[in-house]
């Protein structure tokens, strides 16, 4: 028993191009019109002058040979413009009627051509360079308003993209995509591995030092509190005079400490936190009882109850906070948008090594795109020469490019009768 093979996707269907007027248009179509009524009127003209010179010699035998031959220039001529387009006199000729005929041929054609001569990596990097777009751009955005255009109009898009959002969709979203994604892997020997670099690199320095700062500006407007935490935990029997002179000299010795530590960048009390953070790291990667605990502590912060309240919670305060920011036109955050462009536009104007740095970017990423999507821009030519329906594609070309290709008539008709009257004379001679 055989069975029916599913149904094929049919082809879209051609696209009609008739009610695609562009601006211009009609007056593309007076102009066409006008230069085929001259062409025709010219070949008139000369079939009329051929008629009126039949069989005549002397000055009007050379008229004669001039006529016929801008005659056949002018039919020739018109056969091979008329030919591109459709069939002339509807008869089958074969070669004619290109357009219609063999688009998919032209498609490709175009195809190859703009891929070959426009989307080439080099031609594209060299267009990039040629056309300074660092300078011209940050022109545009320190002196020309272009700072204040582009905030203008992200915040319109930004705005409108956020009225669409729903929050349930987005905490839905952060719950499944984000939150249920890191449950699912365990943190340990990433922020083990994370943190290893970090210490490494010494990049946690500026925290330890701004932690330090913070610890001495506290201790030293905080010695009641210091000497206050020492009385109490002090012994019922030690005395009041002992007690305040040992918090005295806790506290003195504690801002001591923390003043050295803070000033001296190899202080054994650095060392001991970097060796600390070096440990720990180690052991987020290695040691199976932390590696636990930090799951463990990840397993009950991503299952909590209430995350995912405190996720849509921020998540619309955040909202409500940009639609607020973004819609007012005074506001902090487009103010500050509008500054860091301006700075960012100047520093392209006047910071040549700056400049040269952002050209690269382009010109890298311009290179990346066409090395990598250069085919598939190329196949939109021919993907829309294909679907264009022959006829009309055919009015299209020629409603734009005819005018022009009847000047072929012209010419033909003009160099057909030049080269007729030559001809005679040679033969007058020769005779």
């Amino acid at each position: 028993m055989s069975t029916a093979s599913p149904p094929r996707p049919s082809a879209p269907p051609p696209l009609r191009m008739e009610s695609l007027d562009a601006p211009g248009d009609e007056e593309r179509r007076r102009g066409l019109r006008t230069m085929r009524t001259t062409a025709t009127a010219l070949l008139v003209l000369a079939a009329l002058v051929y008629a009126l010179t039949i069989g005549r010699d002397g000055f009007l035998g050379f008229v004669n040979a001039g006529a016929e031959a801008a005659m056949v220039g002018a039919v020739a001529d018109w056969f091979a413009v008329t030919a591109i387009f459709r069939r002339p006199l509807g008869l089958p000729i074969p070669h004619t009627a290109l357009i219609p005929t063999r688009k998919e041929a032209l498609g490709r054609s175009l195809e190859q051509f703009v891929a070959e001569n426009f989307l080439a990596e080099d031609v594209v990097r060299d267009k990039v360079q040629r056309a300074g777009v660092p300078a011209r751009a940050g022109s545009w955005l320190a002196h020309r308003g272009g700072a204040e255009r582009v905030v203008v109009e992200a915040s319109t898009v930004l705005t409108g993209a956020l009225g669409v959002l729903r929050d349930e969709e987005v905490t839905a979203v952060l719950d499944q995509v984000v939150i249920r994604r890191f449950a699912a892997e365990p943190w340990s020997p990433t922020l083990g591995r994370l943190l290893g670099e970090v210490v490494r690199d010494g990049s946690h320095h500026p925290v330890v030092d701004l932690t330090l700062a913070e610890a001495r500006t506290w201790l030293v407007t905080n010695e009641d509190t210091v000497r206050r935490l020492v009385e109490e935990r002090a012994p019922l029997w030690a005395p009041d005079w002992l007690n305040e002179r040992l918090g005295r000299r806790v506290h003195t010795e504690a801002l001591r400490w923390v003043g050295d530590v803070l000033d001296d960048e190899h202080h054994p009390g650095r060392q001991a936190i970097d060796d600390l953070l070096a440990r720990y790291a180690d052991a987020l990667q290695h040691d199976p009882e932390t590696r636990a605990k930090a799951d463990e502590f990840q397993y009950r912060l991503l299952n909590s109850p209430g995350l995912a309240d405190t996720v849509q919670g921020v998540w619309a305060a955040l909202r409500g906070y940009l639609v607020d920011a973004l819609d007012d036109p005074s506001s902090s955050l487009r103010q500050r948008s509008v500054e860091a462009l301006r700075d960012v536009g100047q520093r392209m104007v006047d910071d040549a090594g700056f400049a040269a740095r952002v050209e690269g970017h382009l010109t890298d990423a311009a290179g990346h795109v066409v090395r990598r999507f250069a085919p598939e821009l190329a196949t939109v030519i021919s993907d829309t020469v294909g679907r264009w329906d022959g006829a009309d594609a055919a009015k299209r070309i020629e409603l734009h490019v005819g005018r022009d290709l009847q000047f072929i008539r012209i010419n033909g008709t003009v160099v057909g009768g030049l080269v007729g009257l030559v001809i005679h004379a040679v033969t007058v001679l020769a005779t």
